[in-house]
């Protein structure tokens, strides 16, 4: 599931290619049933909070956005392509698709771990998106939107404070491995970032949150603003410090990108113990049992490697 970076990043291009003109809008495949309702209205601004976009155009008319696990929008310049794939919604600019066919880049979603960025189109040469395969699709009305907002905890991304997630961390019996996968807790971290931030704050994943120093939160939550702030620019997460990689100098390889996530087997780049794996919140946790000492009542001949 795209994490919040990627959410942030897909609203920041959106507004800069749509945002302040009117924008058309349609459901070729009968799936967005909506479409009228937001069709050559203009677009007033986009809004990413945690895992989710809001593109608001007007009162009572925010189409909310949630990618899930499957979900991923198609960028391009020139003319709208022939539909294809089930594809649930387009947008884009009456007067950019005018453009000669010759013109015409797309741009096709990669995963953060296969995008350096290298090749994404300018946000001003975008003149439509295609989305496909999101969780949820639908108009809000205010209201809606609101009562979303008030289920959200804070979002590192926004500019927002500890506060709220410290004070929610600390009376929860709950693992801290557990409470960064709650959005409430902390809106935009999936598990990408959990792994990460908690090897870097050398951090047990099992820890009950009411243990966790409150300076340690406020550590984790800092190193999340930046890292998150960080692979925005190429979608590409990467949380290595160059002293722990294989290869020091130079961009971080694919493989050297994390400390644990996904590394499970292998050694760990700081101490050399094999990194572990459990599931941990309905989702595959990744740790270092060297690095990441602390309380821990789960049965060691549970873990994967």
């Amino acid at each position: 599931m795209p994490e919040g970076n990627e959410i942030h990043r897909w609203a920041e291009r959106h507004a800069a290619a749509f945002a302040g003109r009117p924008v058309r809008v349609d459901g070729p495949q009968g799936r967005f049933t909506d479409a009228d309702v937001l069709d050559g209205r203009k677009l007033e601004r986009v809004m990413a909070v945690g895992k989710h976009l809001g593109y608001d155009f007007g009162k009572d008319r925010i189409l909310h956005v949630h990618l899930g696990l499957q979900g991923d929008f198609t960028e391009g310049s020139g003319p709208l392509p022939e539909v294809k794939g089930a594809l649930r919604l387009r947008m884009w600019n009456a007067e950019a698709v005018k453009r000669p066919a010759g013109a015409d880049r797309s741009r096709p979603h990669r995963w953060y771990s296969e995008d350096d960025g290298a090749d994404n189109l300018p946000p001003e040469e975008i003149a439509w998106v295609e989305l496909r395969g999101p969780m949820d699709c639908t108009v809000y009305t205010q209201a809606m939107w609101d009562a979303l907002l008030r289920r959200l905890g804070p979002d590192p991304l926004n500019g927002d404070g500890p506060e709220e997630m410290i004070a929610r961390v600390a009376k929860s019996r709950k693992s801290i491995g557990e409470l960064l996968m709650d959005q409430q807790v902390a809106a935009g971290v999936g598990n990408i970032f959990r792994a990460e931030l908690l090897f870097r704050a050398r951090l047990s994943p099992f820890v009950p949150g009411r243990e966790v120093e409150v300076g340690t939160l406020r550590s984790i939550w800092k190193d999340a603003g930046v890292l998150m702030k960080a692979a925005m620019v190429d979608r590409r997460i990467v949380t290595t410090r160059p002293k722990d990689r294989p290869h020091k100098t130079g961009k971080a390889l694919k493989e050297e990108a994390h400390y644990v996530y996904r590394r499970q087997g292998r050694p760990c780049f700081v101490c050399g113990e094999t990194v572990l794996t459990k599931v941990v919140a309905g989702r595959n946790l990744f740790w270092c049992p060297g690095c990441q000492v602390g309380r821990d009542d789960v049965d060691r001949g549970s873990f994967n490697v």
